[in-house]
């Protein structure tokens, strides 16, 4: 296993909030950044700063790390999980809490309550699929509190966001069940079977993406029961085959369409209803 494998897969775990100065701290509380002297570079340089949490983990030994995104920083809410430059973990005592005044005048009211996640490899025909509508709906003005981002065949990555504690999940992706190319579809996978079969791993291939697999890898991982919901679209050709590269005719013309229907998901979800496997 490589190394960067196995950071993700380190036993860590998210808790509701902790106590610092005698004051009780939760995610989306707004902090200062007072990194120790002679720690990381990197770390010093953004002293000073003021940040909102994101998350907090504790990990195997007890130790409770924090995870803050910059109030200055503007990739913050364009859905960039977890990558370098946007999201920072601090110790617990190198940071400030910001008085009560202070917590109100920019602070996010929640943490993302949707994330929308876009798999797929390019170089699989319609495979591609849901890449191609999570870029389409990363251009589109979205409700408060959902989170756009395309995962391509970082499985891994995936998994680990689906830590950070959204309510719902919708995953996109081209997925076969034998109806006719570019037919549209959304199901409700079954948690409680997948939470049930997540003692036994996942085999996740380095080139494609499985759902399926990837909720059983978080799920082994100690990712909480949450909501998911698939968007698929029936593929026309999926494979490394000459000429398989790009969307066939029938799923490229869904496209527009997927990204109308995933639209109207998360306005359903947000509303309280809930879409699923009569759909």
């Amino acid at each position: 296993m490589n190394e960067w494998e196995w950071r993700l897969l380190e036993d860590k775990s998210l808790i509701d909030q902790i106590e610092i100065d005698g004051r009780q701290v939760r995610v989306g509380d707004r902090v200062r950044l007072r990194p120790r002297q002679g720690g990381d570079v990197f770390d010093l340089a953004l002293g000073g700063q003021i940040a909102t949490i994101e998350a907090l983990e504790q990990d195997y030994e007890g130790k409770v790390h924090v995870c803050v995104v910059l109030d200055d920083d503007p990739g913050r809410d364009l859905g960039l999980l977890r990558q370098p430059g946007h999201r920072f973990f601090f110790d617990v005592d190198e940071i400030e809490v910001l008085p009560p005044e202070q917590q109100t005048q920019t602070r996010r009211s929640a943490p993302p309550r949707i994330l929308v996640a876009g798999i797929g490899n390019i170089l699989m025909g319609d495979d591609a699929f849901g890449v191609e509508v999570a870029r389409r709906l990363s251009q589109r003005t979205l409700p408060a509190g959902v989170r756009v981002s395309d995962f391509g065949i970082r499985g891994f990555d995936l998994a680990y966001a689906l830590q950070d504690g959204y309510e719902t999940t919708i995953l996109i992706d081209a997925y076969p069940r034998g109806e006719d190319p570019g037919t549209l579809f959304v199901v409700e996978p079954d948690l409680v079977e997948i939470n049930a079969s997540a003692d036994h791993g996942a085999d996740v291939d380095a080139h494609s993406l499985d759902p399926l697999k990837i909720l059983r890898l978080a799920a082994s991982m100690g990712w909480p029961m949450r909501r998911v919901l698939l968007v698929g679209c029936e593929p026309a050709t999926l494979g490394p085959d000459e000429g398989a590269m790009g969307l066939s005719e029938a799923v490229s013309q869904a496209v527009t369409e997927a990204v109308s229907l995933v639209e109207s998901v998360i306005q359903r979800v947000l509303a309280g209803e809930w879409p699923g496997k009569n759909n």
